[in-house]
């Protein structure tokens, strides 16, 4: 794309959007161009169409994989060219809904407690703690660890939000036993090189192993101990909106997904049957 996709990045850059999304598009601009064989600048409505076809159709790509393409051709043809998207009737595809899958507290703290390196053990300890993403726990600063209040401080997470989260006291005991070895200055989770994070995939390859020294069969990820985090609070009672504010949601709804995943929730709830059985013995 040369000049332009300079200029699509200096437009995203300007939007405040993260380094992973401004990757993310430009990879998914380069995928464009590359299947069609011509500058985005001389495509329009037609080639968009059969491009997000062709990912559907032909490469079978994820409803998620579909949804980024879309967006960043969006971004490029919107921002970047100045066009008017609405006037090019793109359809966007629904997304697939999915209930995220659950660990048990008993199985979170079987994962954990088979984690064999310190570091490993404290920044999965810190993602469950707080409700963190995996890229939010990484980027963690060692003055973001708020031990008098008990709050881990996250900056810029998903949206450019600066938000703050929970600090357990287990976690706190772990973080500090690890700073005792490995005396982090900047970066709480550096890598091999101290002016770098940890390297993510280095987290889930621990988390990988871990789970396999259990006897849990559930497909999961890192990711899920932040679902787990929002799960558990939800069923010990704690209300959807501060759960909202400890994820960092915009949107209510976003959160209330874990509304059908909650054990208690979903146990407290009686079927219309058993209450009709309830009303006709009052009958009786």
């Amino acid at each position: 794309m040369g000049i332009l996709k300079d200029k699509m990045k200096q437009d995203m850059e300007l939007k405040h959007l993260s380094e992973r999304t401004v990757v993310t598009y430009l990879n998914c601009m380069k995928n464009f161009v590359r299947q069609c064989g011509k500058s985005p600048e001389d495509m329009g409505e037609r080639a968009i169409k059969d491009f997000l076809y062709y990912l559907l159709k032909e490469k079978n790509a994820s409803q998620a994989a579909i949804s980024q393409h879309y967006s960043a051709l969006k971004f490029f043809y919107q921002t970047t060219l100045g066009r008017d998207w609405a006037a090019l009737k793109i359809p966007r595809s629904r997304r697939e809904k999915k209930l995220p899958v659950v660990l048990s507290k008993g199985e979170v703290g079987a994962v954990l407690d088979n984690v064999r390196k310190l570091k490993y053990q404290a920044i999965l300890m810190t993602i469950y703690s707080g409700g963190l993403r995996l890229g939010e726990a990484i980027h963690l600063k060692v003055s973001d660890i708020d031990s008098q209040r008990m709050l881990i401080r996250v900056s810029q997470g998903k949206g450019n939000k600066d938000r703050y989260t929970l600090l357990g006291k287990r976690t706190l005991e772990i973080l500090r036993a690890y700073w005792k070895k490995y005396r982090p200055t900047d970066w709480l989770f550096p890598s091999i090189k101290p002016s770098e994070p940890l390297c993510p995939s280095s987290v889930q390859v621990a988390f990988r192993e871990a789970l396999g020294r259990t006897k849990i069969q559930k497909k999961v990820s890192v990711h899920t101990l932040r679902h787990c985090f929002a799960t558990h609070l939800l069923e010990d009672g704690i209300e959807l909106p501060y759960i909202q504010r400890l994820l960092g949601h915009s949107d209510q709804r976003t959160t209330s997904i874990y509304l059908h995943v909650a054990k208690k929730k979903l146990y407290a709830v009686v079927s219309p049957i058993d209450l009709i059985e309830e009303s006709n013995k009052l009958k009786e």
